[in-house]
């Protein structure tokens, strides 16, 4: 195997026993071999942590107790065997000292979204990865299924003219009861200012319906007038938000995040429509994507038809009729950094990953979101 084929040797900082997202991490990461899990500090405690490290395999000796010791003693290890990047898949409240150390010792990160607590840790990760070069990709997982990549292209490339109208829909029922009063791990820390920061619903899902806007279309928010609601009594946390947006081009959006519509499960949906035309995708249905002309019929793209742009095609790994999607999305993620690493270089735009500033992109929209309900239209500037 080629020194350009050798997997990414990483280290993670939480996922370990009963985690969802760390484990989706672990699959992704591993699905194109374009990266290797040696070590980890998985779980808050060092008995948690060393169980978890048993349960996948891992040498003991790499198992550590805390973030801070396996970023030290990883750093100390030889150049060819010591990690080579950071998985940070912790609730919020950590991502921002675990990824600051990981840069100031030589290490490239991949951050869960989003990426920090608020905007002065956004600023300070962007400043330090741009004085270290490293690569820092943000999971904004949606961005990888090859659907939304072949939008991104047909909005880019003016297959349906000057973008006039977008609608993003994120709905979730998981939330619509107080499921955090039972002692369940994801509703606990999800609901909990002090975990999860200053955005509940807008920070959690709505955030990735910002970032979906901003990858399909390229187009800035200047302006939003929002209305952030709790309606699950006692919830510390917003549940449920509505957003109005106005974008650089003149363009005219609606975001909507919530998790009380009850029986709803992932149900995030993108709507375009430009002068020419429109395109419309589901999560759901992810591997087929509606497009629409002004003088024509309904054109209904298929995810590894071979009519489909190049980064489509690059991020699909069967024959169309065989379903792609969740996971199969982080996965190109992690290839993308894989690629970045590799060639030295953090460039979101050439390798097709989100990256950190996309990441305090977020951070500063959901603030601004949720410090701003109910107070009419604000500007909105992204400062990144």
């Amino acid at each position: 195997m080629s020194d350009y084929q050798r997997p990414i040797r990483v280290g993670m900082v939480g996922g370990g026993r009963d985690a969802f997202i760390g484990a989706v991490h672990r699959m992704a990461a591993s699905l194109d071999g374009s990266m290797c899990l040696v070590a980890g500090a998985l779980s808050s405690t060092p008995e948690r942590s060393l169980a978890s490290a048993r349960d996948l395999g891992l040498d003991e000796e790499r198992s550590y107790s805390s973030w801070e010791e396996m970023i030290t003693k990883e750093a100390s290890r030889p150049a060819n065997d010591r990690i080579e990047a950071v998985v940070i898949v912790t609730p919020n409240h950590v991502h921002f000292a675990v990824a600051k150390a990981a840069l100031e010792a030589g290490f490239h990160v991949i951050c869960d979204k989003p990426l920090v607590m608020n905007e002065a840790e956004a600023d300070e990760l962007v400043a330090i990865q741009a004085r270290t070069g490293l690569v820092f990709a943000v999971t904004y997982n949606y961005t990888g299924y090859p659907m939304i990549k072949q939008a991104r292209h047909l909005v880019r490339n003016g297959a349906i003219g000057t973008v006039r109208k977008i609608i993003v829909e994120y709905n979730q029922g998981w939330l619509a009861t107080p499921l955090e009063k039972t002692g369940q791990k994801q509703a606990d820390w999800r609901t909990d200012p002090s975990r999860a920061g200053m955005g509940g619903a807008m920070g959690d899902i709505g955030s990735h319906a910002e970032n979906l806007v901003a990858y399909v279309t390229g187009l800035g928010i200047t302006e939003f007038s929002s209305d952030v609601t709790t309606h699950v009594e006692g919830r510390a946390l917003d549940d449920d938000a509505s957003v109005l947006l106005r974008f650089e081009n003149g363009a005219r959006g609606i975001l909507t995040a919530s998790q009380i519509c009850t029986g709803c499960q992932n149900d995030l949906r993108l709507r375009v429509w430009g002068t020419a035309g429109g395109l419309a995708w589901h999560q759901e249905s992810p591997n087929r994507l509606v497009q629409n002309s002004i003088d024509g019929p309904e054109q209904i793209h298929h995810r590894a038809d071979g009519s489909l742009c190049d980064a489509s095609l690059a991020g699909t790994r069967l024959p169309g009729g065989h379903p792609e999607a969740f996971i199969e999305a982080f996965a190109n993620i992690y290839r993308s950094a894989a690629s970045a690493i590799r060639a030295g270089r953090d460039d979101g735009e050439a390798f097709d990953y989100p990256t950190v500033r996309d990441g305090a992109r977020g951070v500063k929209f959901i603030s601004a979101v949720v410090s701003n309900s109910g107070t009419g239209w604000s500007l909105f500037q992204e400062g990144v």
